[in-house]
């Protein structure tokens, strides 16, 4: 099977257990039309069945990793209460574990005893909170990024009216430390924005560098990690990855997607502030809202309203279970992605029919099949990407810009200024026991 079915006893009684928390209430039995329910379920597993195979580990395309069965049933199990972690009054149980389920992820990152943070819909409003924090404090300057980094940063700067510019990429995909020293030296730059884990390549920004720029020139620095966040806990990291997250601490603000690598149903993301006095930014009156308690509520440092208190409960859940500790079994299961990862493209490297670009930093790895011109390659990583697919396998494309390619492929002829690749995003731990049977396919349709 595919799709995981026997922790469903857990949630039952679990439900009882709940239940017995309101056994002071009056007998009350709310109608369900149970065959009806029945038929239009069935209905929506006739509909779903437009779907890839995303828990299966021969899905190795996009970024879509399968909730823990913990979060999933965590979830489902809150969604009986349905608290909204808005106010105290909406999430009284809810709110406190994202509370401590935030405060583990902040101490994760070394910021144990002095943070402030919440949980998200997701990484893009995770963003947005960041970069309108940073707009506040730096008024009308200008917010960088790379040119790899996630499209987000460029539009949210729009919606909130800050100017906003690329920033060159190396030759692996990381932001150009020397292309960002000349446009911090025009002086109009508020805020720098490090990508560690960029979402097409997986590259990491050089961190440590970006931080000595930042003792010459004043600007803040926010780490979007909403991809890679978690992989500062894998114990097989490259030398310059290792020292960026190793520094993560000294940054102003972080973004991590719980949803990505942090096992967790859609849609869960957080943002996390080192100085806590970045609050007063968010202060407003709501008092029909925020009457039942003089603890804060979640409401008053978060800028949008209503959030699922679900997503809270599954996060909190995945953590007691796997503890985000660097000799833990989360963390091993990262170390697996990446050693996947690391296989597959020495491989394709070995690999006379296969173009290669940089190693992986992370768990995605990039290559294309042989060609002499760049639309030719472009041609061919379609006509794999679909053979795989009727084989089960199932990748992804990604164009990068040929300025970025050439140096890795001299032979190539780029008439072209992007060339579609072909991308995997080795996720699961699974994914490393499986190897052999995806390299068996890829060397089938090659």
């Amino acid at each position: 099977m595919v799709l995981e079915v026997n922790s469903l006893p857990a949630l039952e009684r679990a439900l009882q257990t709940l239940e017995e928390s309101f056994s002071q209430m009056p007998a009350f039995e709310q109608e369900t039309d149970l065959d009806g329910i029945a038929s239009v379920l069935q209905d929506v597993a006739l509909r779903m069945q437009d779907n890839y195979p995303y828990a299966h580990p021969l899905y190795a395309g996009q970024m879509l990793k399968p909730p823990h069965p913990v979060a999933r049933l965590a979830y489902m199990l809150a969604m009986w209460v349905n608290p909204n972690n808005h106010a105290l009054d909406g999430g009284r149980a809810s709110s406190e574990m994202e509370k401590e389920a935030v405060a583990a992820i902040a101490a994760m990152y070394g910021w144990k005893d002095r943070h402030l943070g919440h949980l998200t819909s997701g990484g893009t409003m995770a963003n947005l909170e960041a970069l309108w924090i940073a707009g506040n404090l730096h008024a009308g300057k200008k917010v960088l990024a790379s040119s790899q980094a996630h499209y987000t940063h460029s539009r949210i700067s729009a919606v909130l009216k800050l100017p906003f510019e690329s920033v060159a990429c190396d030759q692996q995909g990381r932001l150009d430390i020397t292309d960002l020293r000349t446009k911090l030296e025009r002086g109009d730059v508020g805020t720098v924005v490090a990508t560690l884990g960029t979402t097409g390549a997986g590259a990491v920004d050089p961190l440590p560098e970006i931080l000595s720029l930042r003792e010459e020139f004043e600007f803040r620095i926010h780490v979007d990690a909403a991809y890679g966040g978690y992989f500062l806990l894998a114990d097989n990291l490259g030398s310059d990855s290792r020292a960026s997250f190793d520094c993560i601490d000294r940054v102003d603000s972080i973004v991590v997607d719980p949803h990505k690598h942090g096992l967790q149903p859609y849609g869960c993301g957080c943002i996390l502030f080192r100085d806590p006095a970045v609050g007063r930014i968010y202060d407003h009156d709501s008092p029909y809202t925020y009457f039942s308690s003089d603890e804060l509520h979640l409401g008053e440092i978060s800028l949008e309203c209503s959030r699922a208190g679900a997503s809270a409960v599954a996060l909190w859940a995945t953590q007691r279970l796997l503890p985000m500790t660097r000799d833990g079994e989360f963390a091993q299961g990262l170390s697996k992605c990446r050693a996947a990862a690391l296989e597959l493209h020495r491989r394709l490297r070995a690999d006379d029919d296969q173009l290669t670009v940089f190693e992986p930093e992370l768990d995605i790895v990039i290559w294309a099949p042989g060609g002499r011109r760049g639309s030719e390659i472009s041609r061919r990583s379609s006509t794999v990407f679909d053979k795989a697919a009727e084989k089960n396998l199932h990748l992804a494309l990604v164009k990068l810009p040929a300025d970025l390619l050439r140096s890795y492929w001299p032979d190539v002829g780029f008439d072209e200024e992007t060339v579609t690749c072909l991308r995997s995003c080795l996720m699961k731990p699974e994914h490393e026991g499986w190897l052999d049977e995806i390299w068996r396919i890829l060397k089938d349709i090659s």
